[in-house]
């Protein structure tokens, strides 16, 4: 008989402590840094070396740092909310047009872009999709993209460990 009220009171104690943090958005506020041991082969696409990501509310504010594969990185900024409003940012003299908005009962994201770039026979756009998804457990931060572009499409997934901060 102790063992089933045992049993009983285990039980209710998981789904008491359990039930707030399901209602909970994901935390993806941070510093990213790639997982190199994980990394796909990317081609000749740029890869996102790290990602800092501050939500604020229904604000999305990100600075990303990407590797092009010549050993420099090229960050740049990005400001915007979580309801799908698609916004213009300016990379390296390249429009950049992206929205972002939860997915999945606020449990993980979804940032939509298209940089065009000015190729030699006119514009060229290069459009990706990225699904975020985070386990907070673990301080990993999981990137599954789609890229398309003229040189084919490519999809993957990048892994980033949370940076450790000092205080």
């Amino acid at each position: 008989m102790k063992k089933v009220i045992s049993a009983i009171i285990l039980s209710l104690l998981v789904l008491i402590l359990a039930d707030p943090a399901a209602g909970q958005k994901a935390d993806f506020t941070g510093t990213w840094k790639l997982d190199v041991s994980k990394i796909p082969v990317t081609g000749n696409f740029p890869v996102m070396v790290q990602i800092n990501i501050n939500i604020v509310g229904d604000s999305l504010f990100t600075e990303r740092f990407y590797d092009t594969g010549d050993g420099q990185v090229y960050p740049f900024e990005e400001n915007l909310t979580l309801d799908g409003k698609e916004y213009l940012t300016t990379v390296y003299e390249m429009p950049r047009k992206s929205a972002a908005n939860w997915l999945e009962k606020d449990v993980s994201l979804v940032v939509e872009s298209t940089t065009t770039a000015n190729g030699s026979d006119g514009p060229l756009d290069f459009k990706s999709t990225e699904t975020w998804k985070v386990d907070n457990v673990n301080n990993i931060l999981t990137i599954s993209f789609t890229n398309n572009s003229y040189a084919g499409e490519m999809t993957g997934d990048l892994i980033y460990n949370k940076a450790v901060t000092e205080n």
